[in-house]
Parts: structure tokens; sequence; C-alpha cells
């Protein structure tokens, strides 16, 4: 049975961030309280994004202005677990990158190589790209039809929520591009169990001792349930009761925003 004390139970908190903490450049109210109350009674919190157009220096700045101190080793992104996916897979090989320079970044701080030239390219890596161009969907077009070559994603979504609604999210892209190729890549972030399972190992703790915290079932609540992981579905992102109620995958425990738990985390 889920009470109090299971709540009390867990030692790490994988908390989503957009639409979980805060939404487009706006705080929760409740999100200082709460990261600060996990802290108190002796928890460790990760903010755990598939939103893989910031690096974690990127997020560290948009944390500090939102009023979140935080440092690298907050975090857990799935540009880092693309990053380590492709140093365990394909090392030497040159990346074609459909991504943000920030993840471009991110990707040769691992030590991978980048190339802006298709024709060198070796692997094909998309990420949610902001700064998206009808140049790379023709490059990664032209690779995908004419070259069989490892085809690595960050992330499944179809959205990326916004203050106004959405945005088109790498798994929209991703869907275009099979239209074309009819060709679909290997996702590495939620709802892999990738990254819980790399935050887990790195604090030393079990699935029974975490939990996943975010506003998607398929991504968020799956990651988690596929892990083996604690999973609070919270309603205050992308979504609905009818999502909720027509979706095959449930939450373990359900609760309109992440401030509910501030009070079942009192001594």
């Amino acid at each position: 049975m889920l009470n109090q004390e299971t709540i009390r139970s867990m030692k790490l908190f994988l908390f989503d961030m957009d639409g979980t903490l805060y939404l487009g450049d706006r705080l929760f109210g409740f999100t200082t309280a709460l990261l600060r109350r996990i802290r108190e009674t002796g928890g460790r919190y990760l903010f755990m994004t598939n939103n893989s157009s910031k690096s974690v220096e990127d997020y560290i700045r948009k944390l500090g202005k939102l009023g979140i101190a935080a440092d690298r080793e907050d975090f857990i992104t799935s540009a880092q677990a693309t990053a380590w996916y492709l140093l365990q897979h394909h090392p030497d090989k040159p990346l074609y990158v459909c991504g943000t320079a920030s993840f471009k970044e991110e990707l040769r701080l691992a030590g991978l190589t980048v190339t802006e030239d298709a024709d060198q390219a070796e692997c094909i890596v998309m990420g949610f790209d902001t700064e998206l161009t009808f140049q790379k969907l023709e490059d990664v077009s032209r690779m995908l039809c004419t070259r069989d070559l490892p085809y690595i994603a960050t992330n499944p979504d179809y959205v990326c929520p916004t203050e106004f609604g959405s945005v088109p999210d790498c798994g929209s892209v991703s869907d275009m591009l099979y239209n074309v190729s009819k060709k679909r890549p290997l996702f590495i972030g939620k709802p892999s169990p990738l990254m819980p399972q790399l935050a887990m190992k790195k604090w030393g703790v079990t699935p029974e001792e975490t939990v996943v915290i975010g506003d998607r079932i398929y991504t968020d609540i799956k990651s988690g349930l596929n892990a083996g992981t604690l999973t609070i579905l919270v309603m205050s992102g992308e979504t609905t009761t009818e999502i909720l109620e027509s979706s095959e995958d449930k939450p373990h425990i359900v609760m309109q925003d992440a401030g509910e738990l501030i009070p079942l985390l009192k001594a």
C-alpha cells in the first residue's frame, strides 16, 4: 500500500523539469520549498530531462535565474545519456548532429567528434533542435535514404510544453523523417530506463528507494516503470484526465502538482 511511509522511504527523487517544477520561464510556487524539504529529510534529488536543446551549463544558468542553485551533479539529461551510449557503441564515428549548438558542445565535451559535413559523418544523432533548419532536414533525409548509418535520437517526445501550449519536439521531427525514409531512430531518453538506471548506479540506490516524478505518462512515468521505480504523475503539465484514463501505463500515484509531496516529507 502506498502511503506516507512509502514516500518517506525514498532516497532518490528524479524530477522531470518543464511541466513538473516550472513551466517555460515560470517557476511553480512550491518548487523551492519542495527541493529544500527533500534535502532536509536526507534525500537526494536529480533533475532528469529529455530536453537535449540545452547543455547542463545552460540548465544551471536557467535554474539560477529561476532562483534554484544547482551544479552538474544535480542533473541527468538525455544529452548526457546519449553521449554515454555513443561512447559505448560508436566512440570513433564522426557524428552529424541535428541539434542545438549546446547539444553539440555537450557531445564534444564527452570526447565525441561532431562534424558539419554530412558526407563525412558515420552516425546520425537527433535532438530537440530549437535551431532546426531545412538544410539539416535535407542532410539527414539524404543520409537516411542513401546510406545505412547508425541513427540515434535523444528522446521520443512529440511536444515540449510552453506557457502558451506546446512546440514540436524530437519525436515529431523523427516522425517527419520516417515519412521520408521509413527509418526510425534508437531513442535513448525516457521512456527508456537508461537515465534512471544511470542515476541509481551513480548514487548507489535501488529501484525500491527511487521515485520518478513527471508530467508525461509516455516518457516520465513509462521510464520509471521500465526501471522498476516508484512513479508519481503530476497534472501540472501535458497530461490531462482523458490522457490518464486512456493510457495503458498507469502511475503508482497521481498528484495535481509536485507540491503535494511537501507535507508527506515532513519529519
